[in-house]
Parts: C-alpha cells; structure tokens; sequence
C-alpha cells in the first residue's frame, strides 16, 4: 500500500510540476522565473521518487513499516496545523516577516532546536529570501494585512 501511494504522489507531483513548467515558460521572465526556480527542482525530486517507487526500493528490514494509526493521525494534523499557521502568518505579517518567524517557530518547537540556532538559521534564510527576491529580483511582496494596517 505505502509503494502504491507513493507511486500515485510522485507522479501527480510530476505530471502537475512539468504542466507549470510547461505553462510557465512562455511567460515574460519576472512572470516565469519564480515558477520555473520552483517547478523544475519540484519535477526533478519528484521523477526521482517516482522512479524509486517504480523500482521498488524500500525501506531497510529492521525499520517499522508503519506507526499506528493514532500516531500518524495526529503527525499529520500538527503537519496540517503548521501549514494553516505559515499560511496565516503569510496572510497577516506578509512573506517578510511570516518566513523568518515560521522558521524559527518551527526549529524551536517542533525541531526543539536550541534558540542560537533557531535564530541564526532564521536570519540566514531572512537574508536569502529577502536578498533573492526583493534585491536582486525586485518582486517586493506586500506587507500582510495586519502590517498594511499599522502603517
């Protein structure tokens, strides 16, 4: 069942990846470069699951097959809860502000990282994301709603 389902992800993944690569690439570039710096690792990560579940090859004997079914339920609704909670944050701090707080959220919360670590991780990717692309693209992304509303 785990290969199947895999096998059924990974080429949705790839097919619908491929589709926006596809539609993307006729588009002028600021329009195409976001969705192609996305797209294309997307289709190539998800070829190669799908060829990994083509082969076969699985996890290593001495490793449990599957949690109980209590376990992974609630796995997947703190996984859902995170992403509703970046989504919110996207919604209401902006992709500015929501990106580098998320990561260090998560990476002291769920990672249980350490606070330095948390932090440094969550400026570095700050810096890249703002550098990438409000500086060197220049597609500055409006402040969410509750930033838009304070100034």
């Amino acid at each position: 069942m785990r290969n199947k389902a895999s096998l059924a992800l990974s080429a949705a993944i790839t097919l619908l990846a491929a589709w926006g690569v596809g539609a993307a690439v006729s588009w002028p570039l600021k329009a195409k470069l976001f969705p192609l710096v996305i797209g294309i690792p997307l289709a190539l990560l998800a070829a190669t699951e799908l060829c990994l579940s083509l082969t076969k090859i699985t996890k290593p004997e001495n490793e449990a097959d599957d949690l109980p079914r209590k376990v992974a339920l609630r796995h997947a609704a703190v996984a859902a809860a995170w992403i509703a909670g970046f989504f919110a944050a996207i919604i209401l701090l902006g992709f500015v502000v929501a990106v580098p707080a998320f990561v260090l959220l998560y990476l002291r919360i769920q990672g249980r990282e350490s606070w330095l670590f948390s932090a440094v991780f969550a400026a570095v990717v700050w810096a890249g994301f703002y550098g990438l692309f409000d500086q060197l693209l220049h597609l500055p992304f409006p402040a969410g709603i509750l930033l838009g509303w304070l100034n």
